[in-house]
């Protein structure tokens, strides 16, 4: 039974990469950006990150990044394994939102909600290859996306880029940019990357210390929306991460929906282009710092990873994996007193992120 959805995806990727007329930018492809012992791997299908090889404080190289071997895996994936998801991403209440007086319908993807721009959000779509540089002091990728009026009941038409560059010795850099051209629209875009610094499939990050830069957070109902709109602080909860903590030391004591775990929106401290979470993994001696330009970040745990097929024939199961997605707050379309994610004709969204490496 689970031989048919693979089977459609073989199908669709031969499409977009023989179909008659069809343009070498916009066929589904892996591109590969290295330097030195350090290199990222990037597909066009959904701007998805599909691996980062970084070495250990021994000089051993590992891939921290959960995924697939296959592109056609990528396209059945609902685990949200490493692309760039919007137009809206995080989930919207209802799929409803109300805008300059009209009421617009998105498509419902969860539950009775809607989650990442839809069933068929960026995560979901071919962007074209605007530029590529593989090699040399600073490789980079950039890729476009023209977002459609109407698109999973989103208004207006939005030119979407995304840069992908090697900036620094093991620094990925990530500079997503949006215009609006005739409506205005919400937008908020993320990066949703599992990361597991002991290597992929190398079993938990509950021993992996994690620092965040947030005093505050937004709690969470059932359904993961944050309804009472609080911003509260973190101090004497378990989701105090100001100091340096493991990630698994109070996971018991939190439920991101019905499981244990984080699934939790945190408020950035600062504004501007800033240090968001530090995390390390002893075992390894790797380190990762994220910085970025958003005011809000949500952890997620992996907490619904479960016998999940991965890369090399490893199995990822519950906290195999932790995203760090760093976006505006969720919902702030139902929320009027979360800063505003509108977009209006001629203005420019802009989400810039850092992954920093170390051992």
């Amino acid at each position: 039974m689970a031989r048919a959805p693979l089977f459609l995806a073989l199908l669709c990727l031969a499409a977009f990469a023989f179909g008659d007329g069809a343009d070498a930018r916009k066929m589904v492809g892996v591109y590969v950006l290295k330097k030195g012992d350090f290199s990222v791997k990037i597909s066009n299908w959904g701007a998805t990150i599909m691996s980062i090889v970084t070495p250990d404080s021994k000089g051993n190289l590992a891939d921290v990044v959960l995924g697939f071997d296959t592109l056609a895996e990528y396209v059945n994936d609902t685990s949200y394994f490493g692309p760039l998801t919007g137009r809206v991403a995080q989930r919207m209440a209802r799929g409803r939102f109300v805008l300059d007086g009209k009421v617009y319908h998105t498509y419902i993807n969860d539950g009775k909600n809607a989650i990442h721009g839809g069933h068929r959000g960026f995560s979901k779509v071919i962007w074209t290859v605007k530029e590529y540089v593989s090699g040399g002091d600073s490789p980079y990728i950039t890729l476009y996306y023209r977002s459609f009026d109407g698109e999973q009941g989103f208004p207006g038409d939005l030119d979407v880029y995304a840069t992908y560059q090697l900036s620094s010795a093991y620094e990925l850099s990530i500079r997503t940019n949006a215009t609006a051209l005739n409506k205005a629209t919400p937008v908020n875009f993320l990066q949703h990357v599992y990361w597991n610094l002991g290597g992929e499939g190398s079993g938990d990050i509950l021993g992996h210390t994690l620092q965040l830069s947030a005093s505050r957070y937004t709690p969470m109902d059932e359904e993961l929306l944050p309804s009472s709109g609080r911003v509260d602080p973190v101090a004497g909860t378990s989701y105090d991460f100001r100091t340096p903590t493991p990630i698994g030391a109070r996971i018991r004591k939190v439920m991101g929906g019905k499981v244990f775990g984080y699934d939790i929106n945190y408020v950035i401290d600062g504004e501007g282009m800033r240090k968001v979470a530090a995390v390390r993994d002893g075992a390894s001696g790797r380190g990762l710092e994220l910085w970025a330009n958003q005011p809000a970040m949500q952890l997620y745990t992996g907490n619904f990873l479960n016998n999940t097929k991965g890369k090399d024939g490893h199995v990822y199961d519950q906290y195999g994996g932790f995203a760090l997605e760093t976006q505006a707050y969720p919902d702030a379309v139902n929320h009027p007193e979360f800063p505003s994610i509108t977009v209006r004709p001629g203005q420019v969204y802009k989400h810039d992120m850092i992954y920093k490496f170390n051992f």
